[in-house]
């Protein structure tokens, strides 16, 4: 049976993931807070919604790419109301489990189903239709909602109920930032022993120490040319700490790693906004 979806949040990510559900023949409904937003769209089969509440009522599935909880929660309280029983909503931002966990409550009091859906891969892998999705749900909702993660999606896991996406989403972002950290601490032990930064990063490439996190430091010409990016991890380090609690030994080990970077990376933002 043919379904219509709706898709909330046309970023750098949400974008490319309602264009593969397009692509791949899903009737799709669109909403933005900005009507530039849908430009892209308009020599699309995509339909456009004037309100949250009507994308709620056409769709069947429902996808939310915002930037963060606040965002998360003022969506779906437009949306959960105005949704038939039976639908879906699939959360593919990074945010507290917990705030995944109220939704569902909410949205079952309407016989709306909640999927915590974070991605994994940034844009490219999201225009190329390889994104990994970490999700959180009961099995059967997750089966059927199958069918639009895997117009964009290449690896798609479940991993337990609600909240066990963003948990899982906590940890891979948290490991990066930690790598990232390790990479830099090992560029600068580099520099003092005088090797030059191409050579060694050219050699760790090709080395067993090479990581993601080599590849995203290496390109960067400093530290503060990543704050954007530092923001948004050191966001989830801090989500992190809360979930498994700051003294927790793997969250002090993964955030020790990354907190130096991190605040260099932020330290030319900060020092901007102080002007």
């Amino acid at each position: 049976m043919s379904i219509t979806c709706g898709f909330i949040g046309l970023g750098d990510q949400g974008g490319p993931i309602a264009r593969r559900m397009i692509d791949g023949g899903l009737p799709t409904v669109l909403w933005a807070r900005r009507p530039e937003s849908l430009d892209p769209y308009r020599d699309t089969p995509a339909s456009f919604a004037a309100t949250i509440a009507e994308l709620g009522r056409k769709a069947d599935h429902v996808g939310i790419c915002v930037v963060d909880d606040d965002d998360v929660r003022q969506v779906c309280a437009d949306l959960i109301p105005a949704m038939r029983p039976g639908a879906r909503i699939a959360i593919h931002s990074t945010v507290h489990p917990d705030t995944c966990r109220s939704l569902e409550h909410d949205a079952a009091e309407r016989g709306v189903f909640v999927i915590d859906a974070p991605v994994s891969g940034g844009s490219p892998a999201a225009k190329a239709g390889a994104l990994t999705l970490m999700l959180g749900g009961e099995p059967d909702v997750i089966e059927a909602a199958r069918p639009v993660f895997e117009t964009f999606g290449r690896l798609i896991v479940r991993l337990g109920g609600v909240g066990a996406g963003q948990h899982a989403k906590l940890i891979n972002n948290s490991l990066l930032a930690a790598n990232i950290g390790l990479t830099d601490m090992a560029l600068a032990a580099g520099a003092e022993l005088g090797i030059a930064k191409d050579a060694l990063v050219e050699l760790l490439l090709a080395s067993s120490g090479r990581s993601f996190g080599l590849e995203v430091r290496a390109r960067m010409p400093a530290p503060t040319s990543f704050a954007h990016g530092a923001a948004l991890l050191k966001k989830d380090v801090r989500l992190l700490g809360e979930v498994l609690g700051s003294e927790a030994p793997p969250f002090v080990a993964l955030r020790d790693a990354a907190d130096d970077f991190l605040s260099k990376a932020l330290a030319g933002e900060t020092a901007a906004a102080a002007t």
